[in-house]
């Protein structure tokens, strides 16, 4: 389709031209998703689809503004030390996100309010003790 649109012809007939003549010629058979829906159909309009499919094909995630990652990094710390394999572990993993937590609230991150505090690691061994038994 190197060819240029000739002058007088109206842009969409030109258009409508190029399309047709490539059919002809079967340009168009056996692409991916013949014959399949448009995926994401179903979900709500989302402006930034292409971004967040281009994130996804290519194994990434969305940055997130610091506060917000580490309250999803404690989230995960606290999964892991209840799924630890000793306590010694557990009460590892517990202490480690704590310091984070604490370094954070000392010198402050950029994004929304923190709203974390260190998690109570005598609580959460003891929660890691009763799923042992």
């Amino acid at each position: 389709m190197t060819e240029r649109k000739p002058g007088g012809m109206p842009f969409e007939s030109w258009v409508d031209r190029q399309i047709r003549e490539a059919m002809e010629r079967g340009e168009f058979d056996d692409l991916p998703g013949a014959g399949k829906p448009l995926p994401g159909l179903d979900r709500p309009h989302d402006e930034l689809w292409w971004v967040r499919q281009k994130l996804e094909s290519e194994g990434l995630s969305m940055p997130l503004p610091p506060t917000l990652a580490l309250r999803r990094d404690a989230e995960e710390a606290l999964a892991e030390a209840r799924g630890a394999r000793t306590e010694a572990e557990a009460r590892r993993i517990v202490e480690e996100i704590n310091d984070r937590i604490r370094e954070a609230i000392r010198k402050g991150l950029s994004g929304p309010p923190l709203n974390l505090v260190p998690f109570d690691v005598e609580r959460v061994v003891a929660e890691w003790r009763d799923r042992q038994r």
